[in-house]
Protein backbone atom coordinates (compact mmCIF):
# COMPACT_ATOMS: atom_id res chain seq x y z
CA UNK A 1 0.00 0.00 0.00
CA UNK A 2 2.81 2.36 0.85
CA UNK A 3 4.31 1.84 -2.58
CA UNK A 4 0.98 2.51 -4.28
CA UNK A 5 0.35 5.71 -2.30
CA UNK A 6 3.90 6.90 -3.01
CA UNK A 7 3.51 6.39 -6.76
CA UNK A 8 0.33 8.45 -7.02
CA UNK A 9 1.99 11.89 -6.64
CA UNK A 10 4.52 10.91 -9.27
CA UNK A 11 1.77 9.98 -11.71
CA UNK A 12 0.00 13.27 -11.05
CA UNK A 13 3.21 15.22 -11.71
CA UNK A 14 3.73 13.41 -15.00
CA UNK A 15 0.13 14.13 -15.98
CA UNK A 16 0.42 17.85 -15.19
CA UNK A 17 3.67 18.11 -17.13
CA UNK A 18 2.12 16.33 -20.11
CA UNK A 19 -0.94 18.58 -19.98
CA UNK A 20 1.21 21.75 -19.88
CA UNK A 21 3.35 20.50 -22.75
CA UNK A 22 0.25 19.81 -24.79
CA UNK A 23 -0.98 23.32 -24.01
CA UNK A 24 2.41 24.72 -25.07
CA UNK A 25 2.48 22.83 -28.29
CA UNK A 26 -1.03 23.93 -29.06
CA UNK A 27 0.31 27.50 -29.53
CA UNK A 28 2.10 28.07 -32.83
CA UNK A 29 3.92 31.13 -34.17
CA UNK A 30 3.37 32.36 -37.67
CA UNK A 31 6.00 34.49 -39.46
CA UNK A 32 5.61 38.29 -39.61
CA UNK A 33 3.71 39.97 -42.41
CA UNK A 34 4.12 43.00 -44.68
CA UNK A 35 7.93 42.89 -44.73
CA UNK A 36 9.22 45.89 -46.68
CA UNK A 37 12.57 47.60 -47.42
CA UNK A 38 12.46 51.39 -47.78
CA UNK A 39 15.15 53.54 -49.43
CA UNK A 40 15.12 57.08 -48.01
CA UNK A 41 17.93 58.40 -50.19
CA UNK A 42 20.77 57.74 -47.72
CA UNK A 43 23.12 55.83 -50.02
CA UNK A 44 22.24 52.34 -48.83
CA UNK A 45 20.96 53.08 -45.33
CA UNK A 46 17.68 51.19 -45.65
CA UNK A 47 14.67 51.00 -43.34
CA UNK A 48 13.28 47.49 -42.78
CA UNK A 49 9.68 47.30 -41.54
CA UNK A 50 7.21 44.50 -40.85
CA UNK A 51 3.92 43.73 -39.05
CA UNK A 52 3.08 41.05 -36.48
CA UNK A 53 1.26 37.97 -37.76
CA UNK A 54 -2.50 38.44 -37.67
CA UNK A 55 -2.92 35.10 -35.87
CA UNK A 56 -1.14 36.47 -32.80
CA UNK A 57 -2.80 39.87 -32.54
CA UNK A 58 -4.97 38.75 -29.57
CA UNK A 59 -2.23 37.12 -27.51
CA UNK A 60 -1.58 39.03 -24.28
CA UNK A 61 0.25 36.59 -22.02
CA UNK A 62 3.32 36.17 -24.18
CA UNK A 63 6.27 38.33 -25.16
CA UNK A 64 6.27 38.78 -28.90
CA UNK A 65 9.72 39.25 -30.46
CA UNK A 66 11.24 38.99 -33.88
CA UNK A 67 14.46 37.53 -35.20
CA UNK A 68 15.90 39.62 -38.02
CA UNK A 69 18.54 38.26 -40.38
CA UNK A 70 20.13 40.28 -43.17
CA UNK A 71 23.15 39.74 -45.38
CA UNK A 72 25.84 42.33 -44.67
CA UNK A 73 27.19 43.11 -48.13
CA UNK A 74 30.22 44.95 -46.72
CA UNK A 75 31.32 42.12 -44.39
CA UNK A 76 30.03 39.38 -46.69
CA UNK A 77 28.19 37.50 -43.93
CA UNK A 78 24.75 37.13 -42.33
CA UNK A 79 23.92 39.32 -39.33
CA UNK A 80 21.33 38.12 -36.78
CA UNK A 81 19.56 40.01 -34.01
CA UNK A 82 16.41 39.84 -31.89
CA UNK A 83 14.18 42.81 -31.26
CA UNK A 84 10.67 43.54 -29.95
CA UNK A 85 10.39 46.39 -32.44
CA UNK A 86 8.94 46.35 -35.92
CA UNK A 87 11.55 48.46 -37.69
CA UNK A 88 15.29 48.31 -38.10
CA UNK A 89 17.86 50.34 -40.04
CA UNK A 90 20.91 48.75 -41.68
CA UNK A 91 23.48 49.68 -44.29
CA UNK A 92 23.67 47.85 -47.61
CA UNK A 93 25.70 48.05 -50.79
CA UNK A 94 23.04 48.97 -53.32
CA UNK A 95 25.07 47.55 -56.17
CA UNK A 96 24.40 44.05 -54.74
CA UNK A 97 21.34 42.05 -53.69
CA UNK A 98 19.65 43.15 -50.46
CA UNK A 99 18.47 40.05 -48.54
CA UNK A 100 16.31 40.23 -45.40
CA UNK A 101 14.51 37.54 -43.35
CA UNK A 102 12.25 37.93 -40.31
CA UNK A 103 10.90 35.21 -37.97
CA UNK A 104 8.49 35.36 -35.03
CA UNK A 105 9.49 34.35 -31.49
CA UNK A 106 7.05 33.71 -28.61
CA UNK A 107 7.91 33.29 -24.95
CA UNK A 108 5.85 33.57 -21.77
CA UNK A 109 2.84 32.16 -19.99
CA UNK A 110 1.06 31.24 -23.23
CA UNK A 111 3.97 28.93 -24.12
CA UNK A 112 4.60 27.78 -20.55
CA UNK A 113 7.78 29.88 -20.60
CA UNK A 114 9.09 27.93 -23.54
CA UNK A 115 10.64 29.83 -26.46
CA UNK A 116 8.81 29.08 -29.68
CA UNK A 117 10.10 30.24 -33.06
CA UNK A 118 8.06 30.23 -36.23
CA UNK A 119 8.99 27.35 -38.48
CA UNK A 120 8.96 29.63 -41.48
CA UNK A 121 10.25 33.15 -42.07
CA UNK A 122 9.25 36.03 -44.27
CA UNK A 123 11.92 36.98 -46.80
CA UNK A 124 12.47 39.84 -49.23
CA UNK A 125 15.28 40.04 -51.81
CA UNK A 126 15.76 43.42 -53.46
CA UNK A 127 17.76 43.38 -56.67
CA UNK A 128 20.11 46.25 -57.55
CA UNK A 129 18.88 48.68 -60.19
CA UNK A 130 19.62 47.49 -63.72
CA UNK A 131 20.18 51.02 -65.01
CA UNK A 132 23.61 52.22 -66.08
CA UNK A 133 25.99 51.35 -68.88
CA UNK A 134 27.77 48.11 -68.04
CA UNK A 135 31.30 48.42 -66.60
CA UNK A 136 31.29 52.23 -66.39
CA UNK A 137 31.39 52.50 -62.58
CA UNK A 138 34.21 54.39 -60.85
CA UNK A 139 37.39 52.37 -60.20
CA UNK A 140 40.14 52.48 -57.54
CA UNK A 141 38.18 54.69 -55.14
CA UNK A 142 40.43 55.85 -52.29
CA UNK A 143 40.28 58.53 -49.59
CA UNK A 144 43.32 60.04 -47.84
CA UNK A 145 42.97 62.11 -44.66
CA UNK A 146 46.10 64.27 -44.89
CA UNK A 147 47.59 64.89 -41.45
CA UNK A 148 44.05 64.45 -40.04
CA UNK A 149 43.16 67.90 -41.39
CA UNK A 150 42.17 67.64 -45.04
CA UNK A 151 40.28 64.78 -46.69
CA UNK A 152 40.62 63.99 -50.39
CA UNK A 153 38.86 61.16 -52.22
CA UNK A 154 39.90 60.13 -55.72
CA UNK A 155 38.86 57.57 -58.31
CA UNK A 156 39.70 56.56 -61.86
CA UNK A 157 37.45 56.15 -64.86
CA UNK A 158 36.64 52.82 -66.44
CA UNK A 159 38.00 52.31 -69.93
CA UNK A 160 34.41 51.95 -71.11
CA UNK A 161 33.26 55.27 -69.67
CA UNK A 162 32.14 57.57 -72.52
CA UNK A 163 34.35 60.63 -73.02
CA UNK A 164 31.33 62.95 -72.72
CA UNK A 165 30.29 61.62 -69.30
CA UNK A 166 30.14 63.64 -66.07
CA UNK A 167 30.69 61.81 -62.78
CA UNK A 168 29.31 62.95 -59.42
CA UNK A 169 30.15 62.05 -55.82
CA UNK A 170 27.61 61.98 -52.99
CA UNK A 171 28.20 61.17 -49.32
CA UNK A 172 26.07 60.48 -46.26
CA UNK A 173 26.51 59.82 -42.52
CA UNK A 174 24.09 59.56 -39.64
CA UNK A 175 24.17 63.29 -38.89
CA UNK A 176 22.69 64.10 -42.32
CA UNK A 177 19.09 63.82 -43.35
CA UNK A 178 19.92 63.27 -47.01
CA UNK A 179 22.96 62.54 -49.14
CA UNK A 180 25.08 65.60 -50.00
CA UNK A 181 27.11 66.25 -53.16
CA UNK A 182 30.86 66.87 -53.18
CA UNK A 183 31.68 70.47 -52.15
CA UNK A 184 34.77 70.85 -54.35
CA UNK A 185 35.62 68.53 -57.24
CA UNK A 186 39.21 67.75 -58.25
CA UNK A 187 39.70 68.15 -62.00
CA UNK A 188 42.25 66.61 -64.34
CA UNK A 189 42.15 68.02 -67.87
CA UNK A 190 38.59 69.12 -67.19
CA UNK A 191 37.50 65.67 -65.99
CA UNK A 192 36.29 65.02 -62.43
CA UNK A 193 38.65 62.58 -60.74
CA UNK A 194 38.10 63.31 -57.05
CA UNK A 195 36.65 65.45 -54.29
CA UNK A 196 38.34 67.80 -51.82
CA UNK A 197 36.55 68.23 -48.49
CA UNK A 198 38.54 71.27 -47.31
CA UNK A 199 36.16 73.48 -45.34
CA UNK A 200 33.67 70.61 -45.11
CA UNK A 201 34.90 68.44 -42.22
CA UNK A 202 33.48 64.95 -41.89
CA UNK A 203 32.99 63.17 -38.54
CA UNK A 204 35.60 60.71 -37.31
CA UNK A 205 34.82 57.25 -35.88
CA UNK A 206 31.60 57.30 -37.89
CA UNK A 207 30.65 55.24 -40.91
CA UNK A 208 30.57 57.46 -43.99
CA UNK A 209 29.04 56.20 -47.22
CA UNK A 210 29.98 57.38 -50.70
CA UNK A 211 28.37 56.94 -54.08
CA UNK A 212 29.91 57.82 -57.45
CA UNK A 213 27.41 57.94 -60.30
CA UNK A 214 27.19 59.89 -63.53
CA UNK A 215 25.53 60.55 -66.83
CA UNK A 216 26.54 60.72 -70.47
CA UNK A 217 25.04 61.26 -73.89
CA UNK A 218 24.81 57.47 -74.19
CA UNK A 219 22.90 57.05 -70.93
CA UNK A 220 23.50 56.90 -67.14
CA UNK A 221 26.70 55.42 -65.75
CA UNK A 222 26.80 52.47 -63.40
CA UNK A 223 26.79 53.48 -59.72
CA UNK A 224 29.55 52.48 -57.29
CA UNK A 225 29.19 52.49 -53.47
CA UNK A 226 31.91 52.68 -50.82
CA UNK A 227 32.05 52.86 -47.03
CA UNK A 228 34.78 53.86 -44.54
CA UNK A 229 35.70 55.70 -41.36
CA UNK A 230 38.08 58.53 -42.15
CA UNK A 231 40.32 58.15 -39.07
CA UNK A 232 41.50 54.92 -40.72
CA UNK A 233 42.56 56.82 -43.85
CA UNK A 234 45.13 59.16 -42.27
CA UNK A 235 48.42 59.93 -44.01
CA UNK A 236 50.76 61.82 -41.72
CA UNK A 237 53.07 64.54 -42.98
CA UNK A 238 56.73 63.59 -43.30
CA UNK A 239 58.96 64.54 -40.34
CA UNK A 240 60.28 67.99 -41.24
CA UNK A 241 62.95 68.63 -38.59
CA UNK A 242 65.78 66.14 -38.16
CA UNK A 243 68.60 66.70 -35.68
CA UNK A 244 71.95 65.00 -35.21
CA UNK A 245 74.37 65.19 -32.33
CA UNK A 246 77.47 63.20 -31.38
CA UNK A 247 78.63 62.13 -27.94
CA UNK A 248 82.03 61.43 -26.45
CA UNK A 249 81.37 57.68 -26.28
CA UNK A 250 81.26 57.47 -30.09
CA UNK A 251 77.49 57.52 -30.45
CA UNK A 252 75.33 59.27 -33.01
CA UNK A 253 71.97 60.41 -31.70
CA UNK A 254 69.26 61.18 -34.27
CA UNK A 255 65.93 62.66 -33.28
CA UNK A 256 63.13 64.32 -35.21
CA UNK A 257 59.73 65.99 -34.96
CA UNK A 258 56.58 65.85 -37.06
CA UNK A 259 54.90 69.03 -38.30
CA UNK A 260 52.51 70.63 -35.84
CA UNK A 261 48.93 69.49 -36.23
CA UNK A 262 46.22 67.28 -34.79
CA UNK A 263 48.33 64.12 -34.68
CA UNK A 264 49.43 63.19 -31.17
CA UNK A 265 52.93 61.81 -30.68
CA UNK A 266 51.65 58.83 -28.65
CA UNK A 267 49.64 57.75 -31.71
CA UNK A 268 52.62 57.76 -34.08
CA UNK A 269 55.20 55.18 -35.04
CA UNK A 270 58.20 55.63 -37.30
CA UNK A 271 60.34 53.77 -39.79
CA UNK A 272 63.98 54.78 -40.20
CA UNK A 273 65.91 54.07 -43.39
CA UNK A 274 69.60 53.86 -42.39
CA UNK A 275 72.24 54.04 -45.12
CA UNK A 276 75.73 53.16 -43.90
CA UNK A 277 79.06 53.39 -45.73
CA UNK A 278 81.89 51.71 -43.82
CA UNK A 279 85.53 52.73 -43.74
CA UNK A 280 86.24 49.88 -46.17
CA UNK A 281 83.66 51.24 -48.62
CA UNK A 282 81.09 48.53 -47.87
CA UNK A 283 77.51 49.82 -48.20
CA UNK A 284 74.50 48.57 -46.22
CA UNK A 285 70.85 49.64 -46.03
CA UNK A 286 68.61 48.85 -43.03
CA UNK A 287 65.01 49.65 -42.09
CA UNK A 288 64.36 50.16 -38.39
CA UNK A 289 60.92 50.50 -36.74
CA UNK A 290 60.63 52.55 -33.58
CA UNK A 291 57.90 53.76 -31.24
CA UNK A 292 59.90 56.84 -30.19
CA UNK A 293 61.10 59.78 -32.33
CA UNK A 294 64.80 59.07 -31.80
CA UNK A 295 67.53 56.62 -32.71
CA UNK A 296 71.03 55.99 -31.37
CA UNK A 297 73.78 54.53 -33.59
CA UNK A 298 77.32 53.45 -32.78
CA UNK A 299 80.30 54.27 -35.01
CA UNK A 300 83.84 52.98 -34.62
CA UNK A 301 85.66 54.86 -37.35
CA UNK A 302 85.65 58.54 -38.26
CA UNK A 303 85.70 57.55 -41.91
CA UNK A 304 82.29 55.90 -41.61
CA UNK A 305 79.27 57.65 -43.02
CA UNK A 306 75.69 57.38 -41.70
CA UNK A 307 72.61 58.77 -43.46
CA UNK A 308 69.00 58.44 -42.32
CA UNK A 309 65.52 59.21 -43.58
CA UNK A 310 62.32 58.90 -41.54
CA UNK A 311 58.63 58.39 -42.26
CA UNK A 312 55.66 58.07 -39.89
CA UNK A 313 52.13 56.72 -39.57
CA UNK A 314 49.42 56.27 -36.94
CA UNK A 315 49.84 53.14 -34.84
CA UNK A 316 47.28 50.37 -34.25
CA UNK A 317 46.49 51.64 -30.75
CA UNK A 318 44.74 54.70 -32.17
CA UNK A 319 43.30 53.53 -35.53
CA UNK A 320 42.65 50.28 -37.38
CA UNK A 321 44.92 51.20 -40.29
CA UNK A 322 46.71 54.19 -41.83
CA UNK A 323 49.09 55.22 -44.62
CA UNK A 324 52.83 55.79 -44.33
CA UNK A 325 53.94 59.37 -44.84
CA UNK A 326 56.46 60.36 -47.50
CA UNK A 327 60.14 60.02 -46.59
CA UNK A 328 61.79 63.00 -44.93
CA UNK A 329 64.87 64.70 -46.34
CA UNK A 330 68.15 62.91 -45.71
CA UNK A 331 70.44 63.77 -42.80
CA UNK A 332 74.04 62.49 -42.75
CA UNK A 333 77.16 62.31 -40.60
CA UNK A 334 79.58 63.67 -41.59
CA UNK A 335 77.55 66.48 -43.12
CA UNK A 336 77.70 66.64 -46.90
CA UNK A 337 78.37 70.38 -46.88
CA UNK A 338 81.76 69.81 -45.24
CA UNK A 339 82.79 67.42 -47.97
CA UNK A 340 81.66 69.88 -50.62
CA UNK A 341 83.61 72.68 -48.94
CA UNK A 342 86.88 70.73 -49.15
CA UNK A 343 86.28 69.92 -52.78
CA UNK A 344 85.44 73.44 -53.93
CA UNK A 345 89.06 74.84 -53.92
CA UNK A 346 90.25 71.86 -55.96
CA UNK A 347 87.38 72.34 -58.36
CA UNK A 348 88.26 76.05 -58.70
CA UNK A 349 91.92 75.29 -59.54
CA UNK A 350 90.85 72.72 -62.10
CA UNK A 351 88.54 75.28 -63.68
CA UNK A 352 91.36 77.82 -63.97
CA UNK A 353 93.63 75.27 -65.62
CA UNK A 354 90.91 74.38 -68.08
CA UNK A 355 90.27 78.02 -68.95
CA UNK A 356 94.02 78.66 -69.54
CA UNK A 357 94.35 75.58 -71.75
CA UNK A 358 91.31 76.60 -73.80
CA UNK A 359 92.68 80.15 -74.23
CA UNK A 360 96.05 78.83 -75.43
CA UNK A 361 94.41 76.48 -77.90
CA UNK A 362 92.19 79.25 -79.28
CA UNK A 363 95.20 81.58 -79.66
CA UNK A 364 97.19 78.95 -81.52
CA UNK A 365 94.28 78.24 -83.83
CA UNK A 366 93.92 81.95 -84.64
CA UNK A 367 97.67 82.37 -85.30
CA UNK A 368 97.74 79.32 -87.53
CA UNK A 369 94.77 80.64 -89.46
CA UNK A 370 96.44 84.03 -90.04
CA UNK A 371 99.74 82.43 -91.08
CA UNK A 372 97.94 80.12 -93.52
CA UNK A 373 96.04 83.05 -95.04
CA UNK A 374 99.21 85.12 -95.56
CA UNK A 375 101.03 82.19 -97.17
CA UNK A 376 98.15 81.55 -99.51
CA UNK A 377 98.17 85.17 -100.66
CA UNK A 378 101.98 85.18 -101.22
CA UNK A 379 101.77 81.95 -103.19
CA UNK A 380 99.10 83.45 -105.41
CA UNK A 381 101.19 86.58 -106.24
CA UNK A 382 104.34 84.60 -107.06
CA UNK A 383 102.38 82.32 -109.34
CA UNK A 384 100.96 85.34 -111.15
CA UNK A 385 104.43 86.94 -111.65
CA UNK A 386 105.89 83.67 -112.93
CA UNK A 387 103.15 83.41 -115.53
CA UNK A 388 103.47 87.05 -116.78
CA UNK A 389 107.29 87.36 -116.97
CA UNK A 390 107.89 84.81 -119.79
CA UNK A 391 105.27 86.49 -121.88
CA UNK A 392 106.99 89.86 -121.51
CA UNK A 393 110.46 88.43 -122.40
CA UNK A 394 109.12 86.67 -125.46
CA UNK A 395 107.39 89.81 -126.67
CA UNK A 396 110.50 92.06 -126.29
CA UNK A 397 112.80 89.52 -127.90
CA UNK A 398 110.60 89.08 -130.93
CA UNK A 399 110.32 92.86 -131.46
CA UNK A 400 114.16 93.27 -131.36
CA UNK A 401 114.86 90.59 -133.95
CA UNK A 402 112.24 91.93 -136.31
CA UNK A 403 113.86 95.40 -136.26
CA UNK A 404 117.36 94.02 -137.17
CA UNK A 405 116.10 92.24 -140.24
CA UNK A 406 114.10 95.22 -141.39
CA UNK A 407 117.26 97.42 -141.65
CA UNK A 408 115.98 99.96 -139.31
CA UNK A 409 117.27 101.13 -136.02
CA UNK A 410 118.72 98.19 -134.25
CA UNK A 411 118.09 97.44 -130.59
CA UNK A 412 115.84 100.27 -129.76
CA UNK A 413 114.72 98.18 -126.89
CA UNK A 414 117.25 96.96 -124.44
CA UNK A 415 116.54 93.61 -122.95
CA UNK A 416 117.97 93.11 -119.54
Amino acid sequence: MANRSGGLPLLMLIFITWRDSMRCCAVTADPPEDLAILDLGRLGRLEITWSPPSSLMSITKCLLQYQLEYFNTYKNRWETLRTPGRTYSAQFDLSKDVQVRVSTILNGECTNNTVIKSKEYTEVVKKPPSTGIWDTEAKEFMCVYHNMENLECTWTRSLKTPASSMQNLYFWHKSLEQAVECPNYILSDGVRTGCNFTGKPLPEFTDIYFCVNGSSSEGPLKQAFFSMQIQNQVKASAPDKLYLQTSSDRQLEFYWTNPAGRLHVHCLEWEVRHHHVGADGKISLNHIHTKTPSLTLLFSDSNERHCIQVRSRLNSYCVDKSFWSDWSHETCHPVLENVKATLEPELNFVSVYIYIAVAIIVTLVVLLSVWATINMRRAGLEKKVDSVLPKLLTKHFTQGVSKIYSGKKIWTDVII
